[in-house]
């Protein structure tokens, strides 16, 4: 699945868009693992000392921020899912 990044998460990644391998029942929380392990310098941007999303960070999922969903970062993601992260 892509992926979109936005500001000063793009310079980490090298680029806007990356590919990420996920599994039918990967959630929103496991894409942003996911994400971390691809690129270790994502982890401190993204994720507090307790592994939770930031809360100045933003993601959307098909233009809905994550944290307004029933589910949260417990989401399930399919591989149509359009995501951003900012």
């Amino acid at each position: 699945m892509k992926v979109n990044f936005y500001a000063n998460l793009r310079s980490i990644v090298g680029q806007k868009t990356v590919e990420v391998e996920i599994t039918e029942d990967t959630t929103a929380l496991r894409l942003v693992d996911l994400v971390t392990e691809q690129f270790p310098a994502l982890h401190a941007e993204l994720l507090d000392a307790e592994n939770r999303f930031q809360r100045h960070m933003k993601m959307f999922i098909n233009g809905r921020e994550v944290v307004y969903l029933d589910d949260q970062f417990e989401t399930i993601i399919h591989p149509d899912d359009k995501i951003n992260i900012f």
